[in-house]
């Protein structure tokens, strides 16, 4: 069973799953401002990372899917909503594909679409090394938040991987989440979606999302979020907080 993180005891079932550079923990931040009553946060690592590193794995978006429904099963819920932030956004989508009838609200938070990301080698190359080499690394985030921030908060969010997963998981995830395309598979579904983009994000920005997301689900809503790059659950936690609840209350 995946390892997780907790907020909450609500009724609301919500399961949020990280990116790339990220584990159980990425979205600790927003939790303070989260309501603990209405809601009921479960944050799993994905294996090879953070508190399922011991797990070992295949490192796909399939397994992730598989392990959170699974994770669902234990837990007892019957139906829930996702949050999936980057690589997680990927995620959360291949959940619904593989059991639609279980999702009740899905919000991508700067999340790569189910078609995957369509890198040239060169760029492909460079995510490619990002696994080994520290600066390259933190070129990828510097470049996510769109050069505006602190080298430390670069080198923090950059560093993390090699403190919390293993080379191979962090290489195998890469491959899953640019290559991988299930788009067909999800395109059409009524359900309400709701993404959410940086306004300073230098990737996955509002016309990436236009040409993916909101021309795959016709009940989805686009919000780019203020003074935010890639990270808003670390730019701007308390606004990120704010605009999920919203939706997921209404």
């Amino acid at each position: 069973m995946l390892g997780y993180d907790t907020f909450g005891k609500g009724p609301h079932k919500v399961i949020a799953l990280h990116g790339w550079f990220g584990d159980e923990k990425t979205f600790q931040p927003i939790y303070r401002a989260l309501d603990p009553d209405a809601f009921t946060w479960i944050c799993p690592a994905y294996r090879g990372y953070g508190a399922s590193k011991s797990i070992a794995g295949e490192y796909n978006v399939f397994e992730i899917a598989r392990d959170v429904l699974a994770l669902a099963d234990h837990l007892e819920f019957d139906a829930f909503s996702l949050v999936g932030h980057s690589m997680g956004g990927m995620a959360i989508q291949r959940v619904l594909a593989d059991a639609p009838a279980r999702v009740k609200k899905l919000i991508g938070v700067t999340p790569v679409p189910a078609s995957g990301v369509p890198f040239d080698a060169a760029t492909y190359g460079m995510f490619e090394s990002a696994v080994s080499n520290p600066e390259a690394a933190r070129g990828i985030v510097g470049f996510s938040v769109g050069g505006r921030l602190c080298q430390r908060f670069i080198n923090e969010i950059a560093d993390y991987p090699k403190k919390v997963a293993l080379d191979a998981a962090f290489s195998g995830y890469l491959k899953s989440w640019v290559k991988t395309d299930f788009h067909a598979e999800i395109a059409g579904k009524t359900l309400p979606v709701k993404v959410i983009v940086g306004e300073y994000d230098g990737g996955l920005n509002a016309d990436v999302m236009q040409a993916t997301w909101m021309s795959y689900y016709p009940n989805a809503e686009l919000e780019t979020m203020a003074n935010s790059g890639h990270y808003p659950m670390d730019e701007t936690p308390i606004a990120l907080a704010t605009s999920i609840e919203a939706f997921l209350n209404q």
